[in-house]
């Protein structure tokens, strides 16, 4: 059985005639049995796509060279069985959707940090820690002692903040979500805000379960993804018994 690679990509790049490639995309995709779903938006491009391993390096750097987006690194992960069953390529107003105009993360973005030094960031008393993602996530896994929002979308999260949180209050502010897209977005947003200390995790979850061995973790359960596998664990590998559950959240 050829093994298959995902690739979990996105780019926070101006593409003012994104509308243009959609087609281009998903034939080069399908001529080499990609299956998944790109996002395309004025403000750039997320997805989640999977392909013959051999094939998949290609594709990506195709991807950039069709959308003239250099440097698209996403998180890698392998399956023995297709995680999609068909192949989509959508337009949509925001690649993530918030629901805020003018937020951009190309022009105020919170901190980066980088896997191995997330620990201690959120081990601090005096950071607050919050998962962006929306409470059916949450209900996976998460990291210990974060703040689940008790969001359905994450369109509710400028809600949130504005019910929940003070920039007087809350003057460090660690965030994650699955990629680090949704978190790039919520940094912006809270920046626009006038929370001081933003900091949000590199990569997102799944780049921190990838880096980071169990001993030395602070994740508890499994990293929900929007495919057939349901949640990873360390390694980027399935969690075992994990079965997709509608309730969960």
């Amino acid at each position: 059985m050829t093994a298959i690679a995902v690739a979990a990509l996105y780019r926070f790049h101006p593409l003012p005639g994104f509308q243009d490639l959609r087609q281009p995309l998903f034939d080069m995709m399908a001529a080499n049995g990609v299956c998944g779903t790109l996002l395309l938006a004025a403000e750039g491009i997320n997805g989640t796509i999977a392909g013959p391993a051999d094939a998949m390096p290609g594709v990506v750097a195709k991807i950039g060279q069709i959308t003239g987006l250099d440097g698209i690194a996403p998180r890698w992960s392998t399956t023995d069985t297709p995680p999609f069953g068909r192949l989509k390529v959508r337009l949509k107003k925001e690649i993530v959707t918030m629901g805020v105009p003018g937020i951009d993360p190309l022009r105020a973005v919170g901190t980066y940090v980088e896997p191995e030094d997330w620990n201690a960031l959120i081990s601090d008393p005096e950071t607050l820690v919050i998962d962006t993602r929306n409470s059916f996530e949450v209900g996976y896994g998460t990291f210990k002692g974060a703040v689940d929002p008790g969001t359905t979308t994450f369109g509710q999260f400028p809600d949130y903040v504005r019910r929940s949180l003070d920039p007087a209050k809350h003057r460090k502010v660690a965030m994650f979500c699955t990629g680090g897209i949704r978190c790039e977005k919520a940094t912006a947003y809270m920046l626009e805000q006038g929370f001081g200390e933003v900091y949000h995790l590199k990569g997102g979850i799944l780049n921190y379960l990838e880096r980071i061995v169990p001993d030395d973790s602070l994740w508890e359960g499994g990293c929900f993804v929007f495919d057939e596998r349901v949640a990873l664990g360390h390694g980027l590998e399935p969690v075992p018994g994990i079965v997709r559950d509608d309730k969960v959240g």
